[in-house]
């Protein structure tokens, strides 16, 4: 029985295996076919969106600006392209080539419709086969259009062009997949069929199906597990998509509202240093803002992409060095909040990168002065704890409360929301000490009492260097 029943197995599996690898290499190749189509419209319209964003931002920047040329050759543009246009179609800068090298683009259907409406948009082939241009414009201040444009490969031409085939490749595989599973449907599909997906545990119909059903019942678990994750990170980044919209409004609000109040003419002479006093915090708390988020961006996509090299490489860093550079660029901010900050410790060697290094003490800095009190202070200690580099930055300020403490390092997270606005902050400053720390495989652990302080410290984990110093 046992020998019979192998055998047949066994011939089943010879019958079946030629039709139905012949099978899953055509549907290989429609899917992949297909999801290459897809994926290209996708991009696509995220780079429109992203070109969108990128030039309002160019655009915010520009109308700060007295010199947009200027201002614009200061900047790397990377794989875009950007233009400066005047309203009669002059070009005053273009990246890629020099503006009198090119016609005017007084025609060009995003740059009338900028200065119609604001802003413009248009699509158009370029002259590489198969790419397409994307134009973003906006009208700024001045009178002036500024245009971003990118390329993108494009695989709509190639599609079209073998509709034909692929229509006629999805005919023959339904016919041979309809033929197949008729002669099959009764040995084959009808047994497959009555497997429990939610009861892998038990036997399969056949031998050869055995490995596939454990690894289900395996795959089943791990998928749950991973759908779970993959729904707390979907609400993680709705959220931090809605707050960086709702922080970018309220300074961007403010001083379109400062600007065109003293453009109009409705400020008085002698306010006008006020309005414009205004519209510079604003601006600066924009700025740092932007830059929060555009670390933050960079910190998780290095991580997504297991990727640091733009980040530089990793060498031995002093965090004694680094301590003393962020106090001395601190003493005037704890001045004027009359705060006193020291600093005090030895020499201790990390392995790291010098730029994430220093943000990360910056940040703990800045916080333990912002939500101090006048008279207080902040004592960063620098040193050895058990063998590891430690940072410590303690204040004698307001204090977390205990039910707060798990969510301060949380992205626009703040215990007090109008004294952290009032102060510039951006409630970014834990989250990129979090993501600086773990980018160290460093940890970080928070004592705090409301009313007494604050004390976080940042521990490194042994540098061979340090240790090899210290047995000498």
């Amino acid at each position: 029985m046992a020998r019979g029943r192998s055998s047949r197995e066994r011939t089943l599996a010879d019958r079946v295996f030629g039709t139905l690898l012949s099978i899953s290499v055509a549907s290989a190749t429609i899917a992949t076919v297909v999801s290459a189509y897809l994926h290209q419209s996708t991009v696509m319209a995220e780079a429109r969106i992203e070109l969108g964003n990128e030039c309002d931002v160019l655009a915010s920047t520009l109308n700060s600006s007295d010199d947009e040329a200027t201002e614009l050759s200061n900047i790397d543009f990377g794989a875009m392209r950007a233009t400066l246009v005047t309203p009669s179609g002059e070009v005053l800068y273009d990246s890629r080539v020099s503006s009198g090298e090119l016609v005017g683009h007084e025609d060009r259907p995003e740059i009338v419709e900028a200065l119609d409406d604001g802003d413009g948009s248009s699509t158009r082939a370029s002259d590489t086969l198969g790419s397409v241009s994307l134009y973003e414009a906006r009208r700024l201040k001045s009178g002036n259009v500024i245009r971003l444009s990118v390329e993108r490969n494009g695989v709509f031409s190639i599609l079209v062009g073998d509709l034909g085939i692929l229509a006629l490749v999805l005919l023959v595989l339904v016919v041979v997949s309809w033929f197949a599973s008729r002669t099959m449907a009764a040995r084959l599909v009808q047994p497959i069929l009555q497997i429990d997906p939610a009861h892998l545990d038990g036997p399969a119909p056949y031998e050869e199906l055995q490995p596939l059903t454990d690894r289900l019942a395996v795959q089943q678990t791990e998928l749950i597990s991973q759908m779970e994750e993959l729904k707390s990170a979907e609400a993680i980044r709705r959220e931090f998509t809605a707050n960086v919209t709702h922080e970018l409004k309220t300074p961007i609000a403010s001083i379109m509202g400062a600007s065109e109040l003293m453009r109009d003419g409705f400020v008085l002479e002698e306010d006008i240093p006020g309005f414009a006093a205004r519209i510079n915090d604003e601006s600066q708390r924009l700025a740092a803002l932007v830059n929060d988020i555009l670390m933050l961006s960079r910190l998780d996509e290095s991580h997504r992409e297991r990727s640091l090299q733009s980040f530089g490489t990793m060498e031995p860093v002093d965090l004694l060095t680094i301590a003393h550079d962020v106090c001395d660029r601190m003493a005037g901010r704890a001045d004027a909040a009359g705060v006193t900050l020291t600093l005090d410790g030895e020499s201790a060697l990390v392995e790291g990168y010098p730029r994430i290094v220093d943000e990360l003490v910056a940040n703990l800095c800045s916080n333990a002065i912002r939500y101090n009190r006048p008279g207080g202070r902040v004592d960063v200690r620098v040193g050895l704890m058990d063998g590891h580099p430690t940072v410590e930055v303690a204040d004698t300020g307001i204090g977390i409360p205990e039910e707060a403490q798990a969510k301060v390092f949380e992205r626009f997270y703040r215990v007090e929301t109008s004294r952290s606005r009032a102060s510039g902050g951006t409630g970014l400053g834990l989250a990129i000490v979090k993501h600086a720390a773990a980018l160290h495989d460093a940890e970080v652990s928070l004592q705090s009492e409301v009313g007494v302080g604050t004390t976080i410290t940042v521990s490194f984990p042994p540098f061979a260097y340090q240790a090899m110093a210290t047995e000498r």
